[in-house]
């Protein structure tokens, strides 16, 4: 036929000449009959029909034919999985589909949370409806969990993740000496059926929950993380050395000789961006943001490559961090430490008095940082005045106080076309010695911040613009418009509020969230509106189409200024280099688009795991820190009410726990959706999200992660006088006593 053969096809080839000339689930022979393919060819068309399928693209039916997934009403994703049993199907980036996929508890087959899987959409009434029909691919082939025994002897693992419902039976001789109370990690040998639970070995066994260290290794063997540097790639960054060779330098914008500083956090210890500065004649100033030239050192297929790609991310918790690189690439030879030169990729940008890029120029360089500035230092210098820092810095000051103009610029720019800035509370956990909480301090944002911020992002949108202009293969970073159905509910509570976005749901702007967040700075509700307006909203991801930033308001924006720590930013670097050698071929563009379809799924998915890692690790710490501070009372704000409850952040400190309603003892009260809210049936009482309430420290449950809060206005009516003439409250339809709605364990068969 005068084509390539299916040798010299892409996968992306392959699958869009199928869904040109294949009109029909079809066999091997039919698929080459119609392709125009020889016999040569079967082996090599076997090959790549089975690699569309383990991606999802194309599933294989009876009679072994292959279909294309979404002709046949197949959507392929993650499985997040709910505590009560049934579950919904996230597509991933590369499907058509965007809403997610409903899937009742006996139609999960096999799958557990986290599985990538093929669903089978059976049902469309205002919410998609399926069935799983294949696993794809497991999302951990690990348990961390607490053994356990039943009264005969026979031990299983209660997963401590409560979307993993299903207990792993253990048999007698795989328990690897583990106590029934232990912490321990299991290897699972036979995956669940609908009618049969998984069977697995004890693999490793991390002692009892309150022994120092155990929470963050169970954490780390949870999300199935890497805490161990792959030997090859610490040996191939060990013999990279420590200094920048001359050879290294050659071709290369010197900026040595150029101001140059670092503004990171106190206990930060590898540093990825510098900043220089330069006031133009014209009034504009020429910024540059410098990062780290990881890729010059980290080449495609080297030790180095496959084990930061496995990563794709950082991961920092509390106590230690898991680095993508080993500690001498990381914090060594690629960090822009002071008084050393070092290789970097630079962005210059020419920025006018309002924030517009006017100009850029990218280039590889070397610099030679000055000073390595902290965050506190740059607040004491530029807001707080404090004599002995400015003198410390004196000669740093008049850049300082450029960037701080420019930072304004910039932001005043993205604020006028709607970027929505949430200022959302963070908080610092202050840990002693064997990683227990002693305390939980803000962690508020100062003008350094803001300074970094700025910059950083100008930059990311600079580098996505040119390579868009370029028409280079790229990966994007992409934030969606929020789905019309969750704005309208979200809608619908705010203006129970008196306020609202200002636009139909289908037809919302960054600029009508942006507006609300302003209007509500400073009210009691902000925090609960900002909250819910954040589970309002698309998850940012990796993809090699761009489509946006709808948070930021942005119409080109990547990942460009990290690569120490985020693999994405590395990828970005490495096309832009290749584009600096001139545009990609046909061929290789194509190649590169197959690429970069599986690493932004892939590094996503890696960064989605490292996140809810995170913040899982965080919150158990909280609740430990708060085991000693049972019966004391704390003012907070009500951020989320639901059928069994209200979740109550406190002030101080930042903390969140339930009041179940089950301890709502002065009512019957009824979940109101619209409102958000808890709502008396006799008195007419109503709390909903965004009140503020005082509350009482009830319980703390160490093992299921949960803190009970109690209202002290019921607490104390209750203890006050005889309580016979009040209802008690009763948990609406639908409803669990337990406060997860998790239902009982299934044992399955023995």
């Amino acid at each position: 036929m005068g084509e390539k053969g299916a040798d010299g096809l892409s996968a992306r080839q392959l699958l869009s000449r199928i869904r040109k000339r294949v009109s029909h689930p079809a066999t091997v022979r039919e698929v080459m009959r119609a392709l125009g393919l020889p016999r040569s060819e079967r082996t090599t068309l076997r090959r790549r029909l089975t690699q569309l399928v383990e991606v999802g693209e194309l599933v294989r039916i009876r009679g072994n034919r292959y279909g294309l997934a979404d002709r046949m009403d197949l959507v392929v994703g993650r499985l997040v999985a709910n505590p009560r049993g049934f579950g919904f199907v996230t597509p991933d980036a590369s499907e058509r589909a965007t809403q997610d996929v409903y899937v009742s508890g006996g139609n999960l087959g096999g799958a557990m949370h986290g599985d990538r899987v093929t669903v089978r959409v059976e049902r469309v009434a205002g919410r998609l409806e399926g069935r799983i029909i294949r696993v794809l691919e497991r999302a951990a082939e690990t348990l961390p969990g607490r053994y356990e025994t039943d009264g005969s002897g026979v031990g299983y693992v209660v997963a401590f993740d409560p979307r993993l419902t299903m207990d792993l039976q253990v048999p007698a001789d795989a328990d690897g000496g583990a106590r029934s109370g232990d912490v321990v990690i299991a290897q699972i040998e036979r995956w669940p059926t609908p009618t049969r639970n998984p069977v697995g070995r004890v693999v490793e066994v991390l002692g009892r929950l309150e022994d120092p260290g155990v929470d963050t290794r169970l954490v780390i063997r949870k999300y199935d993380l890497e805490d161990e540097d792959d030997p090859a790639a610490v040996d191939e960054a060990q013999r990279l050395g420590e200094r920048v060779r001359p050879r290294d330098r050659r071709g290369r914008l010197d900026l040595r000789e150029a101001l140059t500083v670092t503004i990171d956090g106190e206990s930060a210890r590898d540093f990825d961006d510098a900043l220089t500065i330069e006031r133009l004649e014209n009034g504009h100033h020429w910024l540059g943001v410098h990062i780290a030239d990881v890729s010059h050192y980290v080449r495609p297929g080297s030790a180095l490559d496959a084990a930061a790609y496995r990563r794709a991310t950082s991961v920092y918790f509390p106590e230690r961090a898991l680095h993508m690189f080993p500690a001498s690439l990381a914090t060594g030879l690629c960090s822009l430490n002071p008084g050393v030169d070092r290789l970097a990729h630079s962005c210059f940008m020419e920025v006018d008095a309002r924030g517009r890029v006017l100009k850029s120029e990218l280039h590889d360089t070397v610099i030679h940082s000055d000073h390595r500035l902290t965050y506190t230092e740059v607040d004491a210098i530029l807001t707080a005045r404090d004599d002995a820092t400015r003198r410390r810095y004196e000669g740093v000051m008049p850049l300082l106080k450029m960037l701080q103009v420019v930072a304004r610029w910039l932001h005043a720019n993205r604020a006028r076309r709607g970027s929505i800035d949430f200022d959302l509370k963070a908080t610092r956990l202050v840990l002693d010695e064997t990683g227990v909480v002693e305390d939980i301090v803000a962690a508020d944002r100062n003008v350094a911040h803001r300074i970094v911020e700025a910059c950083m992002l100008a930059a990311n949108e600079t580098v996505a613009r040119t390579l868009e202009a370029a028409k280079m293969p790229a990966l994007y970073r992409v934030h969606a418009a929020p789905d019309p159905a969750k704005v309208e509910e979200f809608e619908a509570f705010v203006g129970t509020l008196g306020h609202g976005l200002g636009a139909p749901a289908d037809r919302v702007r960054p600029r009508h969230f942006q507006q609300l967040v302003r209007a509500l700075r400073g009210t009691r509700a902000e925090r609960a509106v900002a909250v819910l307006m954040l589970r309002t909203m698309q998850k940012a991801r990796y993809e090699p189409v761009n489509r946006g930033h709808f948070g930021l308001a942005s119409k080109s924006y990547t990942h460009f200024t990290s690569p120490i720590r985020r693999y994405p930013d590395l990828v970005v670097h490495r096309l832009l280099r290749e584009l600096r050698r001139g545009a990609p071929e046909t061929g290789r563009a194509d190649e590169l688009a197959d690429t970069l379809s599986e690493v932004g799924r892939h590094t996503s998915d890696m960064e989605r795991r490292a996140e809810e890692a995170e913040r899982e690790l965080v919150h158990w710490k909280k609740v430990r820190f708060m085991v000693d501070r049972v019966g004391e009372t704390f003012s907070g704000y009500v951020i989320a009410a639901t059928g069994f409850g209200l979740f109550v952040e406190l002030l101080d400190p930042v903390v969140e726990g339930l009041v179940h309603i089950s301890s709502m003892a002065d009512d019957y009260y009824h979940f109101d959706e619209t409102q958000l809210a808890l709502r008396g049936e006799s008195t007419g009482k109503r709390y909903r999200v965004g009140d503020e309430v005082e509350v009482r420290v009830v319980q703390v449950d160490t093992v299921r992660r949960r803190i009970d809060l109690g209202l002290t206005e019921i607490l104390q009516a209750e203890t006050s006088g005889p309580s016979t003439s009040r209802p008690r409250s009763r948990p609406v339809r639908g409803a669990r006593p337990d406060g997860g709605g998790r239902r009982p364990r299934r044992r399955g068969r023995r």
